[in-house]
């Protein structure tokens, strides 16, 4: 069996972060996130990385992380722009926001041909969290993955939050993943909304998707169907985003697609917002004091 490959998406603006957040240091010898997430999966057995970005960051992001790895690891590029779109469906005038996760992932169907991860570039997810995705991957199982790590602990102090909410059967499996925004703490738990807008109350314990996810290559032509389904709904619009998570739970409830959710008990810490990165900082520091990961990556 090939090595999987970890697919990273980094075109993301950053626009609630206010700069380039994929190159910006957290570790004390100026690793940036992308820096940890790529020592856990090249130590848990992934053998290429394929980086989703934008051309307008492309200088940047290759001298200041791409670079860096291009002699330990295989190294590819593809490009998230906006008016890469199915034939038929054109960019609308006045559109600037990226078309989201399930485009992004898309944009890479040429140069995958083995099973595959696919992460944001700005979230840590934990070394624990790539070995059990590499162990799937690697096991020549048809059925996708998916990291579940627990609501209450991916929440931000200073801003709401997006997360895929989801549910399991009594084996594990994937049942739904609901995409909830303006998830904040409330008292004992979390409140945020469904799409419609309603506001629900929710314990803070359920399993949520980080956008962690294990797929195989048979995964592409339903990206291409469900992305071109949303572009004929929401193509003209100038804000709405095909979220894999959506289009994921759309592949289960369809029988289409089995995914198995890999319950994690790491950490996970994100960087949506720079008040955010001090605490992103001083955990890698902790993690660091207890042995997890050397004082210096590079």
């Amino acid at each position: 069996m090939s090595k999987p490959t970890l697919l990273i998406l980094a075109a993301g603006m950053g626009s609630r972060y206010g700069g380039l957040k994929q190159i910006d240091p957290v570790g004390p010898g100026g690793e940036t996130i992308i820096d940890y997430s790529i020592h856990d999966a090249i130590r848990a057995g992934f053998g290429k990385l394929v980086f989703v970005i934008r051309k307008d960051i492309e200088q940047a992001f290759k001298e200041w992380i791409g670079s860096r790895f291009e002699n330990r690891i295989a190294v590819e590029y593809v490009y998230q722009e906006l008016d890469k779109l199915p034939a038929g469906h054109s960019l609308p005038a006045g559109r600037t926001k990226p078309w989201g996760t399930t485009h992004a992932i898309l944009m890479a169907e040429d140069c995958i041909r083995e099973p595959f991860a696919a992460i944001n570039a700005d979230d840590f997810y934990g070394r624990q969290a790539y070995q059990l995705m590499a162990d799937h991957l690697r096991s020549g199982s048809k059925d996708y993955a998916m990291a579940g790590f627990i609501l209450k602990n991916t929440l931000s102090d200073f801003g709401a939050v997006t997360r895929g909410v989801s549910r399991t059967d009594s084996s594990g499996y994937l049942t739904s993943v609901l995409e909830m925004q303006g998830l904040v703490r409330d008292g004992a738990g979390v409140k945020g909304a469904v799409p419609d807008g309603t506001i629900v109350p929710l314990t803070g314990d359920e399993p949520v998707s980080m956008n962690f996810w294990g797929f195989t290559p048979e995964l592409f032509p339903q990206l291409r169907q469900k992305f071109n389904e949303f572009m004929v709904h929401h193509g003209k619009e100038l804000k709405s985003e095909c979220y894999i998570p959506s289009t994921v739970n759309d592949l289960v409830k369809e029988g289409r697609a089995r995914v198995k959710v890999l319950r994690t008990a790491d950490s996970w810490f994100g960087v949506t917002y720079k008040e955010d990165r001090p605490m992103v900082a001083e955990s890698i520091g902790k993690l660091i004091a207890r042995g997890d990961y050397p004082a210096k990556l590079r």
